[in-house]
């Protein structure tokens, strides 16, 4: 189990956010690891923009909440194009971390947890697969079921 931060009231972590509904996936990993990417490929199936490159968390009671600071409200980064336009997301409860930094291998992996401000949030590992998007965006929508 990773622990980012202390247990803190508000933060703004160097993450991007997608959400379904108030599901939101927070990505985060070392620049050039395909954080606004993976957001990009996302919300071209359907999920919406919460913030990217910077994420603000904000914790109630054992809950996470993100947004977007005001100053990049609606931009994505899409890396050899620009900045983009995007309706935002206001807030999403973080259901899910996404680490960028850790390649999933094991094909039915055991569930990790990342700690954020005193909370622990499940944790995917990126999948070197075409449809790791999807996969994301379905866990969002709908959840895991562990193996029996």
């Amino acid at each position: 189990m990773q622990e980012d931060h202390q247990h803190v009231d508000q933060m703004i972590l160097h993450a991007s956010c997608v959400a379904v509904g108030e599901r939101a996936a927070l990505i985060v990993g070392a620049s050039g690891q395909g954080k606004s990417t993976l957001a990009l490929q996302m919300m071209a199936l359907g999920a919406a923009l919460v913030s990217d490159d910077q994420t603000q968390i904000d914790r109630r009671q054992e809950t996470l909440w993100v947004s977007a600071p005001p100053a990049i409200s609606g931009l994505i980064e899409a890396r050899g194009v620009g900045l983009l336009e995007a309706t935002p997301i206001k807030t999403a409860r973080v259901y899910a971390v996404i680490d960028m930094d850790h390649t999933e291998t094991r094909r039915l992996p055991e569930l990790q947890t990342r700690v954020i401000a005193g909370i622990g949030i499940p944790c995917l590992h990126k999948v070197d697969s075409p449809a790791f998007p999807a996969a994301v965006l379905q866990y969002l929508k709908t959840g895991r079921r562990e193996p029996s």
